[in-house]
C-alpha cells in the first residue's frame, strides 16, 4: 500500500488535504468555486460532443503541449527520487589511507 501512495497512507492523504486547501484558497482568492469549475467541465465535454473530431483532434493537441512538460518533470523527478534513494541506502565509502 505504501508503495502505491508514496510513503504512509494516512500522511499522503494529510499532505494532499493540506495542499487541497491552499490550492482551494488560492482558486477563491481569484474567484473561481467548485461549481464554475464542474460546469466548465460539462461545458468542454458538451462542447467535445459537439464539435465531433475537430473537438477531438484540439484535445489532442492539448494533451501532446501539456504532455511535453508534464511527462519529462514527471521523469527526472522519479529519476531524482531514485538516485538520492540509492545514495541513502550505499554505505559511505571509507578512506582507507590513515
Amino acid at each position: 500500500m505504501e508503495r502505491f501512495f508514496g510513503g504512509n497512507p494516512l500522511l499522503v492523504l494529510i499532505r494532499l488535504s493540506i495542499i487541497s486547501l491552499i490550492v482551494g484558497m488560492l482558486l477563491a482568492a481569484f474567484g473561481f468555486s467548485p461549481f464554475e469549475i464542474v460546469e466548465s467541465l460539462q461545458r468542454l465535454a458538451t462542447s467535445i460532443y459537439n464539435m465531433g473530431f475537430r473537438a477531438v483532434e484540439e484535445f489532442g493537441r492539448y494533451f501532446l503541449l501539456g504532455a511535453v512538460l508534464v511527462f519529462p518533470i514527471w521523469l527526472v523527478a522519479r529519476v531524482l527520487k531514485v538516485m538520492m534513494r540509492s545514495n541513502r541506502s550505499t554505505p559511505a565509502n571509507i578512506d582507507q589511507h590513515h
